[in-house]
């Protein structure tokens, strides 16, 4: 059977067909849709994880009980789940185990662009590169049988772009792999120093062996071999250079890419005049070839960072790039990302960023854009889970050094099971003075509406107990919390002031869902049936202070012709902020 599908689609059929029975990821682009399609197999246990370290942990508990398992993560969620990474490397698997990331070239949607093709070297583990989806579910497949011949979880490594391009590919049918039995092993699975080092022993000859196997990989093919000029690449990378050398140079197409096919890359290399190694990122197949002795065109000819789309190849090597239709820029409108009319954090910021003597710690989600015009509210951001533990860093270091600015920590409720939990432990038990805020819009936004403990819903939408947010802070300690509607200005304000006030931490928690979720009904009853009314501007009362426009609602708009606020009625879903923020009461409810 033939079907159209993208990468990360793929991913998941060659995982089916190959007998995986348990699935963990935590969603980030452009990993997400693998873990949301694998939930349509009822074969597989899918399940969403608080963090990718957790994710990592699930899939090799079930690994060691002798079941085919995989974990999925963007890039920078392989930095989370190195920790038991590392030690599985050590221990090898009893079912096979896949880890896939998703990597970023280009930072399309991500705080770094780090190349986690350095994982597969750092720790000494086999790496597959798919070019296409088609590669993407035999890889898939082949990396379930390498994992168990050879001991060893494997690493699938994805960028954007193979992730979410499309191809055909041909499907098979699931084989059931009978699980492997679970036999108690102390000396393989229990890592104490004296059981560690002789695994650290093993590990190199393993590594000798999967050289061997990559050297005779069908997924390492050499094409056009008799020209003069070469071209050494793997993934997503090779297509692009396809495209814009076509069939005038030979190629060395790296599919198992990790550990390097050696020998193979000697035969290719030997009576070529000029070799050309196009990667994206990191000079890691470049670094490669010379150690072998020869000379190559790599980073002294290519970009070190940002994706090598053809468009790029084609003007670092010929110095030029191909015809496209101008257009008069001049014309076109700059459109930054904005929340969305409705969106519950726009009230939030509106308020705290008027506050004066405040730094705001950031962290990773759409609440992100709370640093832009007109909030202006956030002062740095890190990663998954940071604001809460460096706004407290922060705030000690303003303390101690006698300054009296006040800092307020904010995070959404998915990064707060991700790892803003444990920072939060870090306030409270090291008695810090932070305003800790947790934005909670009901559901994981930013990557498109998946599920986390707080929503009520497992990965594949069945019913699940809620986290309370609420009740976790009050367990771990938490003394001074408040819970609030953002829309709610005046409260939201009068909430800012109050833990200012305080010379001890407190929690804010705003509780209002994101405009684009579909409601359960226990969220319809208890928000009252929300987005429902429309909001007008009554023009004899509007000023034009413009004061509305402050709210950041991509609904008002300022009418060319009188010069008065309007509102969109298309985008207006009665949040009802602007009308709290207009002076002159000009905004109001639409009359039924």
């Amino acid at each position: 059977m033939k079907k159209l599908m993208t990468g990360n689609e793929a991913l998941v059929q060659g995982a089916w067909e190959a007998g995986v029975l348990f699935a963990s990821a935590y969603p980030g682009t452009p990993s997400t849709e693998i873990l949301e399609n694998m939930t349509l197999h009822k074969e597989v246990v899918s399940e969403w994880a608080p963090n990718e370290k957790v994710a990592m942990e699930a899939a090799i508990g079930a690994s060691i009980a002798g079941a085919r398992s995989m974990a999925s993560m963007k890039h920078v969620g392989v930095n989370v789940a190195a920790d038991p990474l590392f030690t599985f490397v050590y221990t090898g698997v009893n079912g096979g185990m896949v880890l896939v990331t998703a990597d970023e070239p280009g930072q399309h949607s991500s705080q770094n662009e780090q190349d986690n093709r350095n994982y597969a070297k750092f720790a000494k583990m086999p790496m597959f590169e798919p070019a296409t989806s088609q590669e993407a579910r035999d890889m898939m497949k082949a990396a379930f049988d390498l994992s168990e011949e050879f001991d060893t979880p494997v690493l699938m490594r994805m960028t954007t772009r193979s992730c979410h391009s499309k191809g055909i590919i041909e499907c098979g049918e699931r084989v059931e792999m009978k699980p492997r039995p679970y036999v108690k092993d102390v000396k393989k699975y229990v890592t104490v120093p004296a059981n560690a080092k002789g695994l650290r022993a093993k590990l190199e000859v393993r590594m000798e062996k999967l050289a061997e196997a990559s050297d005779q990989s069908v997924f390492n093919t050499v094409e056009n071999a008799g020209k003069k000029i070469g071209i050494i690449s793997s993934g997503m990378a090779y297509s692009f250079a396809k495209e814009v050398f076509g069939n005038d140079v030979a190629y060395l197409k790296l599919g198992f890419s990790y550990p390097h096919p050696i020998n193979m890359i000697k035969n290719f290399c030997k009576d070529l005049d000029k070799i050309y190694i196009v990667e994206e990122n990191d000079p890691i197949i470049e670094e490669a070839v010379k150690i072998l002795g020869f000379e190559c065109f790599g980073k002294n000819t290519f970009p070190a960072y940002g994706e090598l789309t053809p468009d790029v190849i084609r003007l670092a090597v010929f110095g030029d790039t191909n015809e496209v239709i101008e257009h008069s820029r001049e014309h076109v409108v700059n459109r930054p990302p904005t929340l969305c009319a409705g969106c519950p954090h726009r009230g939030f910021f509106y308020e705290l960023g008027k506050r004066k003597n405040v730094m705001v710690a950031g962290d990773i989600g759409c609440y992100t854009l709370g640093f832009a015009p007109p909030y202006n509210s956030l002062d740095f951001n890190i990663c998954m889970g940071a604001s809460i533990s460096a706004g407290h860093g922060a705030q000690k270091a303003f303390d101690r050094m006698g300054t009296d600015m006040r800092v307020v920590s904010v995070l959404g409720d998915s990064t707060f099971f991700h790892t803003g939990i444990n920072s939060l432990i870090e306030v409270l038990y090291n008695r810090s003075r932070t305003v800790n805020v947790i934005l909670d819009n009901r559901i994981t936004g930013m990557t498109g509406h998946q599920e986390n403990p707080g929503s009520g819903r497992h990965a594949d939408l069945s019913q699940a107990p809620i986290m309370d947010i609420e009740e976790i802070c009050k367990a771990l300690g938490a003394k001074n919390i408040r819970v609030i509607d953002p829309n709610d200005i005046i409260k939201v304000r009068e909430t800012l002031d109050w833990a200012l006030s305080l010379d001890e931490p407190s929690v804010i928690i705003t509780r209002w869902p994101c405009i684009l979720k579909k409601l359960t009904e226990a969220e319809k009853e208890e928000f009252e049936n929300p987005f429902k009314e429309k909001y007008v501007v009554d023009p004899e009362l509007c000023i034009n202070c413009k004061i509305c426009l402050k709210g950041g609602c991509p609904a008002l708009a300022i009418d060319k012709d009188t010069q008065k606020a309007k509102i969109d009625r298309l985008q207006c879903v009665g949040c009802g902020v602007c009308a709290k923020i207009c002076p002159k009461d000009a905004i109001s409810k639409e009359d039924k």
